[in-house]
C-alpha cells in the first residue's frame, strides 16, 4: 500500500525544486550572456533552452512527491479546485518563495556575484503586463489540460510551453510569482527591477484565476458527455 508523502517532504520537494529552477534560469542567463557576445538572441536562447530542460527534469523527478507545482499560481488554482487544503497552500507559496530566493542567491555564488542585487532592469507597460497574464493563463492550461488528457506528458508539456513563451510573449514569460519576486534580487539577465513586480505578481494572478474559470468549464465537457453514453 502506498503511503502519500508528508507534508514537509512536500514542502522540501517544492522548495529545492523552485531553488534549482532559479538557480537554472538566473545562472544560464549569466552564462548565455557572457558566451553570446552581446547578441540578445543566443543570450535568450540559451536561457531558453536550460529553463525548458530543468523544468522537464524537476517535474518528472518531484512530481510524485509535491505534484512539482514550483509556482504559487499553480498552487492556488489546485486549492480552488480543491486539491490542495488553504494550510497546505499558504505553505506551499511560503516554501516556493523561500526557494526561490535561495536559487537566485545560489546562482550568484556560483559566478562569484554579490549575493543580494537590486535588479534594474525595467520590465513595465500594458503590453508586458498582458504577456505576463497571457503566459499564466497558457501555462495552467497546459498543466490542466494535459493531467487530464496525458498526465504522463505533463513535465514536457510543460517544458516546451515555457520554453516558446520566453519567445512569444514581450515579457519572456516568468508566469510564476515566487519567480517574479526571486528575479527582483538579481541585477543580472533575469532580473526585473522591484518596482515592477507588483503588476507582473498581479497579472500573473489575474491570468492563473481566468485559466481555472475558463479551462474549469473547458474540460468538463467529458463529464457532460458521460450519462448519455450509459
Amino acid at each position: 500500500m502506498k503511503v502519500a508523502p508528508s507534508l514537509l517532504r512536500r514542502l522540501a520537494s517544492e522548495s529545492v525544486g523552485v531553488a534549482l529552477l532559479l538557480a537554472t534560469v538566473v545562472g544560464s542567463g549569466i552564462t548565455a550572456e557572457r558566451l553570446a557576445g552581446g547578441n540578445l538572441a543566443l543570450t535568450l536562447l540559451g536561457n531558453t533552452l536550460a529553463t525548458g530542460a530543468i523544468l522537464i527534469v524537476l517535474i518528472l523527478g518531484l512530481a510524485p512527491i509535491s505534484g512539482a507545482h514550483f509556482n504559487p499560481a499553480v498552487s492556488l488554482v489546485f486549492a480552488l479546485r480543491r486539491e490542495l487544503t488553504v494550510r497546505s497552500f499558504l505553505l506551499y507559496v511560503g516554501a516556493q518563495l523561500v526557494g526561490a530566493i535561495v536559487g537566485v542567491i545560489l546562482a550568484h555564488a556560483m559566478f562569484d556575484q554579490p549575493m543580494l542585487q537590486r535588479s534594474s532592469t525595467v520590465r513595465a507597460g500594458l503590453g508586458q503586463w498582458l504577456a505576463e497574464l497571457i503566459a499564466t493563463f497558457g501555462l495552467v492550461g497546459t498543466i490542466l489540460c494535459t493531467s487530464k488528457s496525458r498526465p504522463a506528458s505533463v513535465a514536457y508539456a510543460v517544458g516546451l510551453y515555457v520554453a516558446a513563451a520566453y519567445w512569444f510573449t514581450s515579457s519572456t514569460s516568468f508566469a510564476n510569482p515566487a519567480v517574479t519576486i526571486a528575479r527582483s534580487l538579481s541585477n543580472t539577465f533575469a532580473g526585473i527591477q522591484a518596482a515592477d513586480a507588483p503588476a507582473f505578481v498581479l497579472a500573473e494572478l489575474t491570468g492563473a484565476f481566468a485559466a481555472f474559470g475558463f479551462f474549469g468549464w473547458l474540460l468538463e465537457w467529458r463529464t457532460e458527455l458521460a450519462p448519455n453514453h450509459r
